[in-house]
């Protein structure tokens, strides 16, 4: 096992700081049964503790991670000396912001909840063309540049999901710190993507990565066609090992966000990153990535990543679960095995059950239509009942 001084450390552009390469994000902890907010406390905690103790230090969290246990949970994290070891960020709840009272709020309750005096990167969380409008109107930037100026937050950022014009305007309208995209080598061309990636950077602002191995569709064992793509390769890399050093082989990146549910995942990841390097991938490497990327994207039908913003559903639809094992019974090749999984559903969970509220839709930062897909779900499954 890898020592803490072997942990690979970033640039964060203006900044004396410096981040590393592996960060933790806590949102997909391990809980208990169907009850994401029952986080199983033992085990995440030995999980972000052993990234800490092996060089990590920054832990991501936000308002609804986890039913909004994530925050509180991350409190009892940092006890014991280990405040003094990271950086904290989480992020002001877009959705829930309406007047001018409001940040102050939230902001409050967020400093209660980690029980920390200062948030150390405090984010604008999921900016789209509807909350920019908002916090535009509330004159967001004063009020974050006086919450910095009263030493209650830090660095300031924002995290993105909308496209590549808006994500610009964003950078260009403010002095940002930092920023936090989706970005792996699936999402080269979405969102802000990989041009974003570069204009961000090149504006001065770090660049922190989220969903690099997309909600662990990148990370699962690859079905034939992929891993005969793999395969060309020499080097002895497992399906992690490529998209982590995809990403971290890039100049522009400051940090990569793993969110990680098992002791086994956050072993590999903390090896991963204290091995990787800007350069480290040769041309051929990178096209290989390339071929990768598009034989998965004939492979899926959803692009969903798992984030878990649609939900909860106010029709109790397990939307990103259907979602999964329509994409796993694809790309795979497991109709049979992925439909006894879907009827094995309590039905009220089955896509069958959307009653098309629209709801899940004006959450959903990849702007999926959610609704005609959980339609092409339940045919998908349904279709010989």
């Amino acid at each position: 096992m890898k020592e803490v001084d072997d942990m690979k450390y970033r640039k964060l552009k203006g900044s004396d700081w410096k981040p590393s390469a592996l960060g933790f994000g806590a949102m997909r902890l391990p809980y208990e049964g169907d009850d994401r907010g029952a986080i199983i406390e033992d085990e995440a905690m030995e999980m972000i503790r052993y990234t800490i103790d092996h060089g990590v230090n920054y832990i991501d969290t936000a308002w609804p991670y986890h039913d909004k246990k994530s925050e509180e949970f991350v409190s009892k994290v940092l006890k014991d000396g280990y405040r003094e070891k990271v950086k904290v960020a989480t992020k002001l709840p877009s959705w829930e912001i309406e007047g001018p009272d409001d940040p102050d709020k939230y902001l409050e309750m967020q400093l209660e909840k980690l029980g920390v005096e200062k948030i150390d990167f405090y984010l604008l969380h999921a900016l789209s063309t509807k909350s920019w409008k908002k916090y535009k109107e509330l004159d967001i930037f004063s009020w974050l540049e006086e919450k910095r100026e009263e030493g209650k937050i830090d660095y300031i950022g924002f995290s993105f999901h909308d496209d590549l014009d808006l994500f610009k305007e964003i950078v260009d309208t403010y002095d940002w710190d930092f920023c936090q995209i989706q970005y792996n080598y699936f999402d080269q061309r979405f969102q802000a993507g990989k041009e974003g990636l570069q204009y961000a950077h090149s504006k001065g602002l770090g660049v922190i990565i989220m969903e690099p191995l997309r909600g662990g569709m990148l990370a699962k064992e690859p079905p034939a066609a992929v891993k005969k793509i793999w395969e060309e390769s020499e080097r002895d890399w497992g399906p992690v090992d490529w998209a982590l050093r995809w990403l971290w082989d890039q100049k522009e990146v400051s940090l990569v966000l793993s969110g990680m549910s098992t002791m086994e995942q956050v072993k590999e990841n903390v090896d991963i990153a204290a091995d990787s390097g800007v350069g480290v991938l040769s041309k051929e490497d990178i096209k290989l990535v390339d071929r990768v990327a598009d034989k998965y994207r004939e492979l899926s039908p959803v692009d969903c990543t798992g984030c878990n913003y649609c939900v909860p559903c106010p029709n109790g639809v397990a939307i990103p679960h259907n979602f999964a094992i329509y994409n796993q019974a694809e790309i795979y090749d497991e109709y049979e095995e992925k439909k006894k999984r879907y009827h094995k559903m309590k039905d009220k969970s089955k896509a069958s059950s959307c009653v098309r509220c629209g709801q899940c839709e004006e959450h959903c930062p990849q702007e999926l239509p959610i609704m005609d897909l959980l339609s092409e779900t339940a045919e998908y499954f349904e279709r010989d009942r």
